[in-house]
């Protein structure tokens, strides 16, 4: 009796599916999470992506509905699909959390997030700073004779490029909020 001769991922001669179900690919998600505004809450949150080995590329937390002591947990994280959906349904099972979303799969949405860069600098440095701030809309919300402070908003790709231009004209300095998402639409 001899073996079948039957390529891996062939299904045109077998009654069997033998395409692996899974993908190697990292993929970046944006997860929304509403949760209950208590004590100990983020910190579960948090526990299950480093008790698990998940990244956690950015956070923003904030109160959304002071009545009803609700707050939503913005996270950016990064891995294969069936990670994902591994992190989306363990968030689902923390008893203070009422709803995730992944915005990255429920269609277009909205990201955001807020800069400040300080550049120091003199001369044609300055003036090149000040130009670049022009052409990316930040504003200038500090300044002395050696330095400014920009203050940018946008999406992550444009605080990035903005970051790239700033470093060889005296970028000393970065602090940013981390990405505030919302789905478009309905």
């Amino acid at each position: 009796m001899s073996a079948l001769k039957i390529k891996k991922g062939a299904t045109s001669h077998s009654a069997y599916n033998l395409r692996p179900n899974f993908s190697d690919v990292i993929e970046r998600h944006t997860l929304a999470v509403l949760v209950e505004n208590e004590p100990g809450v983020l910190a579960r949150v948090i526990g299950l992506f480093s008790g698990r080995g998940y990244n956690i590329d950015s956070l923003t937390v904030a109160e959304v509905d002071h009545t009803g002591h609700l707050s939503r947990i913005t996270i950016v994280t990064s891995g294969t699909p069936q990670v994902i959906e591994q992190i989306k349904a363990q968030l689902g099972r923390i008893v203070s959390v009422h709803d995730v979303h992944d915005l990255t799969v429920e269609g277009q949405s909205v990201e955001r997030e807020l800069a400040m860069f300080k550049v120091t600098g003199k001369g044609e440095q300055r003036v090149e700073a000040l130009r670049l701030a022009d052409i990316f809309r930040a504003n200038v919300v500090d300044s002395t004779l050696e330095s400014f402070v920009f203050e940018i908003t946008g999406a992550p790709e444009k605080i990035d490029a903005f970051a790239d231009l700033m470093r060889p004209l005296g970028l000393s300095e970065v602090a940013r909020t981390g990405v505030a998402a919302l789905s478009r639409g309905d």
